[in-house]
């Protein structure tokens, strides 16, 4: 699967033709004599190939004046790996419409976080998804309110308000356009029985592609989590959400086909930007079969894909959280870490309900931790100062590790810092910027299990060996890592 590949007909055709679920989210189906767009697993009976025309996305099949197929319900596919795992203008614009820029600052907002004119932002988004920013984040608007609509009995005015749209009216439009149905018969179709969320609290199903092996991501985020910020609990993780219009909580369970996600927010606006994080969180815009595709090609890596295939790269709701842990973590064990964590989130965290108690605060803002005095900080003098560097970089906005990051550019600022080498670097490109090929030759047990395996153990020897593994370096890491007994890599019991 590659860019563009949607202008590859007679292959989305094969794909269509077999219902191959691991297509949906990379193109869309459009059917002439319908005028209905599919994901490519669609259960119908695919339509003849004459009568199909494909989309980058379903924004465009909506501009082209298609409405959503009710069957396969296209708009709620996975989505497309791309965004994750390219660093150019029209991913680092995708990643932040799914954040709800666009929402909440406009088109000028999104060209102003990404250094470019409003007119080349657009441009470049219509060449590749056939869609400008406002009808992407149109379609994004819609699903939320699909969602809302479908799983909640909140009066159609407050759903109107809560995807994000700027009057009834529109919200209303919009709906019949996409959905051909109102939102009240829309609300009807919902089968009885189906579960209700109650006031305050939302649950839904997180889509993957399969398969995704959930004991390293997982296990991962409940070894690591903060007392009072994460938990794992009765077989979920638990997290606070530090939120554009306010603050969430979020418990997210692995299942075989899907991740249940519970949310609680505060302002109901938050709930598409809740969504994406979480997303980005599990990875699950991942496309687990060409990583492991690649990777097993490796004859030394291929037994440890073959034994636990679709191990996702855990990653983060909040960057700038994680550079801070990440600094707290340099040379200290993951139980310290998370102490000298707790300390700061007791002292400086903002204090949350947490309607199902556990959780106490949000991780302290940037511009908390730069207001704090370095003296309390029970570290060595020189992590002192690479701490407070990192977090007045941080609140005073000269260094910006959010979705729209350059990568390039970012790795450069952070190793101009104090106290940042090469492991501190790449794991926050890894797991707070998202980089697929990021890659730790100096960690120690990426080294120890090169060593068990007959790889090379030196930093550079062990890149030049891992250059056949890219652009998925970090998914090795993840099997590397997974060769131990560390907590890290199992669920919780």
């Amino acid at each position: 699967m590659q860019k563009g590949m949607h202008t590859d007909t007679s292959r989305c055709v094969r794909a269509v033709q077999s219902k191959d679920a691991r297509f949906d989210g990379w193109f869309f189906t459009a059917v002439l004599t319908t005028r209905i767009y599919c994901r490519p697993s669609c259960p119908v009976v695919p339509p003849k190939p004459e009568n199909m025309t494909f989309y980058p996305s379903a924004a465009a099949c909506q501009q082209a004046g298609f409405r959503a197929c009710k069957r396969c319900r296209p708009d709620t596919s996975p989505g497309s790996p791309e965004w994750n795992q390219r660093a150019d203008l029209v991913a680092r614009a995708m990643r932040l419409i799914a954040d709800g820029v666009v929402d909440r600052e406009g088109v000028p907002g999104l060209a102003t976080r990404l250094g470019y004119s409003t007119r080349q932002v657009e441009r470049q988004l219509l060449a590749e998804l056939g869609a400008g920013p406002l009808a992407l984040a149109r379609a994004q608007r819609a699903q939320t309110a699909r969602l809302l609509i479908e799983t909640t009995p909140l009066p159609m005015a407050d759903i109107a308000f809560a995807a994000g749209f700027s009057s009834i009216r529109t919200f209303n439009d919009t709906v019949r356009e996409v959905f051909a149905l109102s939102p009240t018969d829309l609300r009807a179709r919902t089968p009885r029985g189906a579960p209700r969320n109650t006031a305050g609290a939302l649950t839904l199903r997180l889509p993957f592609r399969a398969p995704l092996n959930p004991d390293n991501l997982f296990g991962h985020l409940a070894a690591t989590a903060v007392p009072g910020v994460e938990e794992w609990r009765d077989g979920a993780y638990r997290r606070t959400l530090r939120l554009p219009y306010g603050h969430g909580v979020v418990t997210l369970t692995p299942n075989p086909d899907h991740i249940a996600c519970r949310l609680t927010l505060g302002d109901l606006r938050d709930l598409t930007v809740a969504i994406s994080r979480c997303r980005r969180l599990l990875d699950l815009d991942a496309d687990p079969v060409a990583v492991d595709d690649q990777l097993r090609a490796d004859p030394v890596l291929a037994p440890l894909v073959d034994k636990a295939p679709g191990r996702r790269v855990p990653r983060t709701v909040d960057e700038a959280e994680f550079a801070v842990r990440a600094v707290l973590g340099q040379q200290v064990s993951t139980a310290a870490a998370r102490t000298h964590a707790a300390r700061l989130v007791a002292a400086h965290g903002e204090a949350v309900d947490d309607p199902e108690g556990g959780l106490t605060h949000l991780f302290p803002a940037p511009e908390a931790l730069a207001a704090l005095d370095p003296g309390t900080l029970a570290m060595p003098r020189t992590r002192r100062a690479t701490f407070t560097t990192l977090v007045s970089q941080l609140a005073d906005g000269s260094l910006n590790l959010g979705v729209e990051a350059d990568w390039a550019d970012t790795r450069a600022r952070l190793l101009a810092l104090p106290g940042f080498g090469p492991w501190t670097v790449d794991v926050i490109a890894m797991r707070a910027l998202g980089d697929p090929d990021a890659f730790l030759p100096t960690d120690l047990g990426i080294r120890k299990a090169a060593r068990e395996l007959g790889l090379p153990s030196t930093p550079a020897a062990l890149t030049a060996r891992a250059a056949a593994w890219r652009p998925w370096r970090a998914y090795a890491v993840q099997y590397l890592w997974a060769t131990d007994n560390h907590p890290i890599n199992f669920l919780p019991v």
